[in-house]
């Protein structure tokens, strides 16, 4: 079956441009211009993955990503947002409200393709794995991305589940925070080292009086380091 993706996007330019080259590619595209409609329409399309524009007239792509996320059958869809944001409080919104990456523009047509794959293989590869993963105390559920830790749920964002996740998959063994922002952040991406010890920090705070389950490796990066 031919991966599926949708556009939603006013500029009627730049789904031109997209469209045609994604075409090229093999992918089957859709794609609306309303905010409002587009999500309408993505819901009985059932894309693999949307391209999302930050500014819409009428519903703006934070919103849909906020809606899209808060729908057990679509909260797993990739996500990369369209925008001439590029500040970096701009992206890291993006990625906190679910977004998987990030495409300032004007971009490059074979930028975005590469984006896409990447993207695309990493769902992939996602939903073809065990579903489920336990680290001691820790349980995460990934077709669900829900946590827990003590039998307690932990409420966390998009982007703190994928983190957690990364760790956890790669339990005692220590990642740089080059590492973290090519996994957990994306290809390619221009979001600061800093970045990924803000969110750390938020990750620590929500374990508690078990926030020491991720060490600090100094001068390196970080760990999870949880006893079975």
């Amino acid at each position: 079956m031919a991966t599926k993706i949708f556009i939603i996007e006013d500029e009627p330019s730049i789904i031109k441009l997209a469209t045609h080259n994604l075409e090229k590619e093999g992918f089957i595209v859709s794609s609306s211009i309303n905010g409002n409609e587009g999500l309408k329409e993505l819901k009985k399309f059932e894309p693999h993955l949307l391209l999302l524009d930050w500014m819409l007239p009428d519903l703006s792509g934070i919103d849909i990503c906020k809606s899209i996320r808060r729908e057990s059958n679509l909260k797993n869809l990739p996500i990369i947002m369209l925008t001439a944001k590029g500040e970096e409080v701009d992206r890291i919104l993006g990625f906190e409200l679910g977004a998987d990456d990030y495409v300032t523009k004007p971009f490059s047509v074979r930028e975005l393709i590469l984006r896409v794959k990447v993207i695309l293989k990493k769902s992939s590869s996602l939903n073809g794995s065990d579903s489920r993963l336990s680290v001691g105390p820790l349980k995460l559920d990934f077709s669900a991305h829900e946590v827990s830790l003590n039998g307690v749920e932990i409420i966390l964002t998009a982007l703190e589940f994928k983190l957690l996740k990364h760790l956890a998959q790669r339990r005692g063994r220590v990642q740089t925070r080059d590492q973290l922002l090519g996994d957990v952040w994306g290809y390619s991406s221009e979001i600061t080292t800093r970045t990924v010890d803000t969110h750390i920090k938020r990750l620590r705070e929500k374990l508690g009086p078990d926030s020491d389950f991720i060490q600090t490796i100094r001068g390196v990066g970080y760990r999870l380091n949880i006893s079975d």
